[in-house]
């Protein structure tokens, strides 16, 4: 408000009287009306101030957002949070003043934090409070916390308690470089050890205990602590996220098309007749890409650098991420790779092991905006197959290789919601509920479900698997059960035999698989009735 003053300020509180600096820079206070809130606000609304400070006072029942029908509709909204609160349901309250309906464009909200990382703790309360609300009044995490947090912010999941035993018994081990033993226990006052073992207790402090002891200590020491305490989140939450594990609530993906392929009941409840469905839908995406010029607003600022891989001819901008750690408490350090079209959270061991190299400034700039500009061209499509309906009674009885809750729309407003099933889970789908699976898996669902412990069955090749096996220091599609009367025809058709510890093992060439895979499925119909006719003459 002194910085920028009133003239281009707008103030919607509670106060009666605040003070300001005139034009001589002098100070006086100002008497503020019963009205000043509604005047303030319309000058906001109008365009005749540019920016808008809001208190609780002000984060109910009015409209701060980038109303079509206000004359500052091309203002994009920048929200920044300096204090969310306690209660979740206040944060909720003022976030919903800059993003509502008929607006122009969508806010940006920028939460406010210091380099103390302390502050944190405070941060975790309300976004575990805002993830819980969210759940309990919409059943969609994203809902209550607005995409605002990442699961690592929450300090309090399960994912961070896991963290705090281990970083106790790192502490416990002298693994860790912030703080020694004996110092984190004089500075904190915590009880860890067991006065007649001598090891650690049973029974640790629970982490809201430590973090309340931890914001009390220095700077330095705190940020230390903290930066090792989150490698350790960050490395449980990377694994669950790959695994396909990690509870965010409902995910979206939204298509310009879903068309819906096929459709099979597998339970129907014999009280309320409500149906378990397996769908099958194949989703149209138009590509998403990022402009050469948003890349430099949002990542200027950043340590970043210019690569291209020399394998692929695709550029990526290198910027910093957070580190995490492994099981000994050893750091390790973590990039991010932005593309056009997506990122990718890479070691940095593996970086440089990789074919990516720094490039320079115009031929990057020439490949991005290349990369752009073919992104823009393609819609690419996919195909998935998704449990929905009736899914609490019969959850256990689910594929567990993925947990997640999608929510699958298109540009028309049609969604669906449910689980969706891997190329692995079909087969053990067709087993928990006893039915006979009318869903064909594509040529590439096959492969994708190969990379499975057990692999997929292929159709028409009577109980023959695919599967993905390591042989000779290499990734290879392997056929195992097949039917030895078949092996020449399959050969025929491209496959080849090895001997490998005395056993004939049938393969299928990596750059021809999908060909392959779809010829041995349009003939696997006819060869089983060919055996049947033979059978029964």
């Amino acid at each position: 408000m002194r910085h920028f003053g009133t003239d281009r300020v707008a103030e919607v509180t509670g106060r009666s009287r605040r003070l300001v600096v005139d034009a001589a820079r002098r100070q006086r206070v100002e008497n503020r009306g019963a009205r000043s809130n509604i005047a303030e606000a319309e000058a906001f609304m109008s365009g005749k101030k540019q920016i808008l400070v809001f208190s609780d006072a002000g984060g109910t029942g009015r409209s701060y957002h980038a109303d079509r029908n206000c004359k500052s509709a091309d203002r994009r909204r920048v929200h920044f949070l300096l204090e969310p609160g306690w209660r979740a349901s206040n944060a909720i309250q003022g976030l919903g003043r800059s993003n509502r309906t008929n607006q122009a464009s969508t806010p940006i909200f920028r939460p406010v934090t210091t380099d103390c990382r302390g502050e944190r703790r405070f941060i975790s309360t309300i976004a575990r409070r805002l993830d819980s609300l969210g759940a309990l009044t919409r059943g969609q995490r994203q809902t209550g916390g607005q995409n605002l947090f990442d699961p690592s912010d929450n300090l309090e999941s399960d994912y961070a308690r896991d963290a705090l035993n281990q970083w106790y018994h790192l502490l416990y081990r002298g693994k860790l470089a912030s703080t020694s033993l004996a110092s984190f226990i004089a500075m904190t006052g915590l009880k860890l050890l067991d006065k007649e073992s001598g090891g650690l207790l049973d029974d640790l402090p629970p982490i809201q205990r430590w973090l309340n002891r931890l914001v009390a200590l220095r700077i330095e020491t705190q940020n230390g602590i903290f930066e090792e305490y989150m490698g350790l989140i960050q490395a449980r939450i990377d694994a669950a996220r790959e695994a396909g594990t990690l509870d965010v609530g409902v995910e979206t993906i939204q298509a310009e098309r879903v068309i819906l392929l096929d459709d099979q009941i597998l339970r129907r409840d014999p009280v309320t007749g409500a149906e378990t469905r397996l769908s099958r839908y194949e989703l149209h995406h138009r590509r998403r890409a990022m402009t050469r010029a948003r890349l430099m607003r949002e990542w200027s600022e950043t340590g970043f650098v210019m690569l291209r891989n020399g394998r692929s001819g695709r550029v990526a901008l290198q910027v910093p991420s957070c580190s995490t750690m492994d099981g000994e408490g050893n750091a390790i350090t973590m990039w991010q790779l932005i593309r056009p079209t997506g990122r990718e959270r890479i070691r940095d061991n593996a970086l440089h092991e990789s074919h990516w190299a720094p490039v320079e400034g115009a031929a990057f700039e020439a490949a991005w905006d290349a990369e752009v500009e073919e992104a823009r061209k393609h819609i690419d499509i996919e195909t998935i197959n998704i449990a929905n309906g009736l899914l609490l009674p019969v959850w256990n009885q689910l594929p567990d290789d993925d947990m997640r809750v999608w929510r699958v729309s298109d540009r028309q407003g049609n969604s669906v919601v449910g689980r969706i099933i891997s190329p692995i889970g079909i087969e053990k789908l067709s087993r928990s509920f006893g039915v006979e699976m009318a869903i064909m898996l594509s040529p590439a669902e096959m492969i994708a479900g190969a990379r499975g412990t057990e692999g997929v069955v292929i159709p028409g090749l009577a109980g023959a698997r695919l599967i993905s096996a390591y042989v000779n220091d290499a990734r290879r599609l392997e056929i195992r059960d097949f039917p030895a009367a078949r092996r020449d025809w399959l050969k025929s058709i491209g496959c080849f035999t090895e001997i490998i510890v005395y056993k004939t093992r049938l393969f299928i060439p990596g750059d021809r698989a999908a060909g392959i895979i779809e010829q041995i499925i349009r003939t696997g119909a006819q060869w089983e009735k060919l055996v049947d006719l033979n059978a029964a003459a």
